[in-house]
């Protein structure tokens, strides 16, 4: 797809003050209001597919109606929003080391899954936390180019805002799209929940508020929300979910949006089915 600001593509040639620096520009540049006409309920997946034998495939004639603009006779409304879910699986060298990333983009129209894209790239630099975007933004947009359709939003597994320059994963891929964009992550980068996250019960979500690891936000602004999508009756073993806006997101929004995403498991639908998806790239080329 067409980046909105090719000049703040992630460079992973550039030194560690430059990509800080960078990530302050991205900061700077991205919408942290609503920007977007969606509605949690027109995202909705209502239920859950099992990937017990594999991926299903994507729904028969999908494209087809959207390169036609043409009705569904299946009953799927053809003027729902598109769902992109991205999440990687890496391949490593003889020496065990990640030496390239199966970039995975999955694409959910009106709950069911209508297109499946994947790339596979060399990684550049390892893993710093707080620049996974330089390492894994050129890879994640590689799989965006293979889609065929366009996202109306990103769903990415990392952050968002919840960062410590407020330029996680994606906030980073949503404004170089200039796409609306979600992190959903499964640990806290940064920030400090409003009450304690652990055994909460599904549906349970609390504010997470800039601290001062969080350079660029006044501590207290409410930058994400800690989310327990799922929860095990009488265990309260499953850990939350961090939510947090990327671009054209507003922080409440972002969580309604994963909620009504969430259909029984602990990720949203569209990255789950990314997850699984990059799994099974990563497992074909292994061999």
């Amino acid at each position: 797809m067409d980046l909105a600001r090719p000049d703040l593509r992630p460079d992973p040639s550039l030194s560690r003050d430059e990509m800080e620096s960078l990530q302050r520009d991205i900061a700077a540049a991205a919408t942290l209001d609503d920007d977007h006409g969606l509605d949690p309920s027109t995202v909705a997946v209502e239920e859950a597919a099992s990937l017990a034998d594999g991926l299903p495939p994507a729904r028969d004639g999908a494209q087809a109606r959207l390169d036609a603009g043409a009705g569904s006779a299946d009953g799927h409304d053809p003027d729902a929003p598109v769902v992109v879910g991205l999440d990687q699986a890496f391949l490593v060298d003889r020496e065990g080391a990640p030496d390239a990333a199966v970039s995975a983009a999955v694409a959910f129209r009106d709950g069911d899954v209508i297109e499946f894209a994947s790339a596979t790239t060399p990684l550049s630099i390892p893993y710093v936390p707080g620049l996974l975007a330089f390492r894994e933004g050129g890879p994640i947009l590689a799989a965006l180019d293979a889609l065929d359709v366009a996202p109306d939003l990103l769903v990415c597994d990392g952050s968002g805002r919840i960062h410590f320059r407020e330029a996680g994963l994606a906030t980073h891929v949503g404004v170089l799209c200039d796409a609306p964009s979600v992190g959903v992550a499964k640990s806290l980068l940064c920030g400090e929940p409003d009450e304690p996250t652990d055994g909460r019960p599904a549906g349970w979500r609390t504010p997470i508020r800039a601290d001062d690891a969080v350079t660029t936000a006044e501590p207290g602004t409410v930058i994400g929300h800690a989310f327990q999508s799922r929860q095990y009756p009488n265990s309260g073993r499953v850990n939350p979910l961090y939510v947090s806006p990327g671009h054209r997101v507003s922080a409440a929004t972002a969580v309604d949006l994963v909620d009504a995403l969430c259909a029984g498991y602990k990720l949203p639908e569209p990255t789950r089915f990314a997850d699984a998806h990059a799994d099974a790239v990563k497992r074909n080329a292994d061999r």
